[in-house]
């Protein structure tokens, strides 16, 4: 099923989301990737907070490239979310609904999402030159050294994913395999 998403997500819309469901996501986002969440989870060892309210928020695990003129970035494309799975209970106990990356992820991570009722989205790997265009602003918002990695909030436009694991625990690509298994 298709759905248009203005952002923030709401708890209630991730519960009635399912694997397979395309969304276009319309509203702000943040981008974090290993090195943040890194500096995020020092930060709450040290008594300190985390620098963005994720309550209801979509962590983006990407590290947008430099613009070129007339563009906000070169390329813009999730990157591999099996990385960010160590940190995943951390950003949903901070309150993330969901995820956004690419690839499969940890096995724990299914449970994450049902116990907590969150979801992983998936970006369309090798669409990076799509996606720079579906992304109307970009601000960094904290960790500024780490470059690429810093985090950015981000404006999405329809921005095109798909549900890969739902608050449920159903997962995309095992359902898909099932029907090329004989």
């Amino acid at each position: 099923m298709e759905k248009e998403v203005k952002l923030p997500l709401t708890p209630e819309l991730v519960n009635t989301l399912t694997v397979g469901d395309v969304l276009y996501l319309t509203g702000y986002v943040y981008t974090c990737r290993d090195a943040g969440h890194k500096r995020i989870q020092e930060a709450l060892a040290q008594g300190k907070s985390s620098p963005i309210d994720w309550t209801n928020q979509i962590i983006y695990y990407a590290g947008p490239c430099p613009p070129s003129p007339g563009h906000i970035f070169n390329s813009n494309g999730p990157t591999t979310a099996a990385r960010m799975d160590p940190f995943l209970e951390m950003m949903y106990q901070l309150g993330a609904l969901a995820t956004l990356g690419k690839g499969n992820r940890a096995d724990y991570v299914t449970d994450l999402c049902k116990k907590y009722k969150r979801v992983y989205l998936m970006g369309v790997g090798g669409a990076s030159a799509i996606n720079r265009d579906k992304v109307k602003s970009a601000e960094i918002i904290a960790y500024e050294d780490l470059g690429t990695e810093s985090i950015k909030k981000l404006y999405f436009d329809r921005f095109r994913v798909i549900v890969g694991i739902d608050s449920k625990g159903n997962v995309l690509q095992k359902q898909e395999i099932q029907k090329y298994k004989r």
